[in-house]
């Protein structure tokens, strides 16, 4: 008896210490939310299909690549570095800039899509038959994610379920507005749906053309600052071909200066980015 009572608080001290001790805990908070944000930029970016893990992993790879590369070209580490640091980048640089152009494509969209809706509901069908009518008559970039509300809908019958798998598809700030204005619209009831979704279109085209405008206005802010920092690095890529002159960089003065260089570069294009740039609208409904 006195053996069973031991194994059993045996097993259980494993236990408590196993659920302290686990891969899922051990593993460093920055690893879990480097993949929350990449699943948010690959989700922002329409990109399906490709897993945090392995988005990483293109990033690392492209990084090797591009050291291997420079650093045969230049026989000097610092810039092959530096050069892998920067080419690591380049998958994320690319997945922020199509995530930014399918934002604008969509904030231009979104009122016609509450259009659609409004003139489906004055017809006479349910909010979720005209959800659902989007993805056949609404604006092409956007039907897709409607064509597939519309047939989750229609095999489980739940209706914010729906919504929630229809805002993750989007992951649009404007459409999780536009869908949580739906929702409450939808579980509140009454007769005031054509007048908020009317409101709404307003309020949506008003925005639209007021950061279109503002946008236009700051663009050469942020094309100069990105000139201005890829320049250098330009001219050190070119000078890589030149082994006499780039050897004077294979020593810890020169890695000293590549880094100080690179650190002052990054803090100067934040800044001017922070400058020059409208801040983004942000996921708060999610």
């Amino acid at each position: 008896m006195g053996l069973l009572l031991g194994l059993v608080f045996g097993i259980g001290l494993l236990l408590v210490a196993w659920s302290f001790l686990s891969p899922q805990d051990a593993s460093p908070r920055g690893e879990g939310r480097l993949l929350r944000r990449s699943r948010e930029l690959l989700a922002s970016a329409g990109v399906e299909g490709v897993t945090p893990a392995a988005f990483i992993g293109a990033c690392v790879l492209t990084g090797l690549v591009a050291f291997i590369l420079m650093f045969v070209v230049s026989a000097a580490l610092p810039i092959g570095l530096v050069f892998g640091v920067m080419a690591g980048g380049v998958p994320v640089a690319l997945l922020k800039s199509r995530a930014r152009k399918r934002l604008a494509e969509f904030r231009e969209l979104w009122p016609d899509v509450v259009d659609n809706i409004a003139s489906a509901v004055r017809a006479g069908l349910s909010l979720s038959e005209a959800l659902a009518q989007v993805g056949e008559r609404g604006p092409l970039p956007l039907r897709d994610p409607f064509r597939r509300f519309g047939a989750d809908y229609a095999s489980t019958g739940r209706f914010a379920d729906s919504l929630d798998r229809l805002k993750a598809r989007l992951a649009d700030p404007v459409g999780d507005r536009v869908i949580e204005a739906l929702r409450i619209a939808r579980e509140v009831g009454g007769g005031d749906l054509g007048r908020l979704l009317r409101s709404l279109s307003s309020f949506l085209r008003d925005d639209a053309r007021t950061r279109s405008e503002l946008e236009a206005r700051q663009s050469w802010s942020v094309n100069g600052a990105r000139v201005a920092v890829a320049a250098p690095w330009l001219v050190l890529g070119m000078l890589s071909f030149q082994g006499d002159v780039i050897q004077r960089y294979n020593s810890p003065v020169g890695a000293l200066i590549i880094g100080v260089g690179a650190v002052v570069c990054v803090i100067a294009y934040r800044l001017m980015l922070r400058i020059g740039r409208l801040p983004e609208p942000e996921r708060v409904l999610r």
